[in-house]
């Protein structure tokens, strides 16, 4: 791999591994602190909206100044705010301020994502984009596993605010990579002409282009689907492991590891073998409804992990089919605008699925909630597909065309 290439997955890898940090430890401090479950998820909750609602004003500024010096930005604040946090603790005690950085950090790694997204496509001009997707998320999966990891371990040497400052240390780590990587490609970036709003009108375009464009609308309600299958999953595993099959915790960290591991070939796999992306969506989506089936069917702990193996493992192919058609049909001048409402769109599903969880868990039981939400995707796909079927969009033969030459 070029070196320009390696120092840019380096950066991913270290901002993501930092981020990851930041969010499990917050939480986990203050529940340790307050002794209250409330607490924590409210403190989740806190830390992990803004990373949402952000993603439509981020992409939008993304197309209105430069990706590389968005990205700079997003490192180097999110380091300066981890000082300034462990600073305020240092003055005024007390641990709000690690939940208020922990927020704030949440929208400059927003910025960053959206960053990356834009500024892909440019980078890796010579290469297939499912081969470089695949890389990157490889480069993300890895710091999202690491994370925790190495979070749990520097807690138990320093107490959490030594661990902020190494956070600190990391995202500047991270950028000072980006700075290698600017240095050794030299690439420079086409600057399009954009609104002065950055609120109203880049919405406006952005929805103008998933009402005019049935790829975007197809994906969309595909991605719901999936999100509806991952959320629920997510918010059930360990009421599933430990509750429904009576297995210890080391049982509940084996099965996320094996998830892990899962991902990471399936992505070497896409990373090294070129397929067809209509084989790319349709395996893809086909596996995490077959993997939902066999969670809501299972009768013992080991056909359970099958189901969720699959379900957290093809969730990246998804994601990889997904992000390349978006590559595809969106106007680069609309891009990140456009990218950022469609991710936001994406990701209301997965709350939407832990409130019916706590809705429905009660008087039906666990597993029927997944098999109601298995159903639902499973309608939601077959309607997709009917939708393109019967409706392609004008730029649907350039995916086409597309597909045919570069083989994805």
């Amino acid at each position: 791999m070029r070196k320009d290439y390696l120092a840019f997955f380096i950066s991913l890898f270290l901002s993501r591994l930092a981020d990851q940090i930041l969010l499990f430890i917050v939480p986990l401090v203050v529940f340790q602190t307050t002794n209250s479950a409330s607490w924590a998820g409210l403190a989740f909750f806190v830390e992990s909206l803004p990373r949402f609602l952000a993603f439509p004003v981020c992409g939008a500024l993304c197309d209105k100044f430069s990706p590389i010096r968005i990205l700079h930005i997003s490192q180097v604040y999110r380091a300066l705010l981890c000082v300034l946090a462990v600073v305020l603790y240092g003055v005024f005690g007390g641990i709000a301020w690690v939940v208020v950085l922990s927020a704030l950090c949440g929208v400059l790694t927003t910025q960053g994502i959206m960053a990356r997204e834009v500024l892909m496509p440019h980078i890796f001009q010579h290469y297939s984009y499912t081969k470089i997707l695949s890389y990157s998320q490889i480069a993300d999966q890895t710091g999202l596993v690491l994370g925790p990891l190495v979070a749990a371990l520097l807690l138990e040497v320093w107490a959490w605010h030594w661990v902020v400052l190494w956070v600190a240390g990391l995202f500047l780590l991270a950028d000072l990579s980006m700075l290698a990587w600017q240095r050794l490609s030299r690439i420079t970036l086409e600057v399009f002409e954009q609104h002065q709003d950055i609120w109203l009108q880049p919405l406006r375009i952005a929805f103008g282009h998933i009402r005019g464009l049935v790829e975007l609308k197809k994906i969309i309600t595909l991605a719901v689907g999936v999100n509806l299958i991952v959320g629920v999953t997510l918010a059930t595993s360990a009421a599933m492991v430990i509750g429904q099959y009576s297995a210890g915790k080391d049982d509940y960290a084996g099965l996320q590891a094996a998830g892990a591991v899962t991902t990471i070939v399936i992505l070497f796999f896409l990373a090294r073998v070129v397929l067809p992306l209509r084989v790319l969506g349709g395996v893809g989506y086909s596996m995490i409804a077959a993997g939902a089936f066999i969670s809501a069917l299972s009768l013992n702990l080991t056909v359970y992990a099958l189901g969720f193996l699959l379900i957290v493992g093809f969730d990246k192919m998804f994601n990889v089919y997904m992000r390349t058609i978006r590559q595809q049909v969106i106007p680069q001048q609309d891009f990140g605008k456009t990218v950022g409402v469609i991710t936001l769109l994406n990701n209301l599903s997965q709350p939407l699925a832990g409130l019916l969880v706590a809705l429905l868990a009660a008087p039906l039981g666990t597993q029927r909630v997944l098999l109601i939400l298995a159903v639902l995707a499973t309608l939601l796909g077959a309607a997709a597909l009917w939708w393109f079927a019967r409706a392609r969009s004008p730029l649907a033969p350039s995916i086409l065309k597309a597909d045919q030459e570069t083989g994805n």
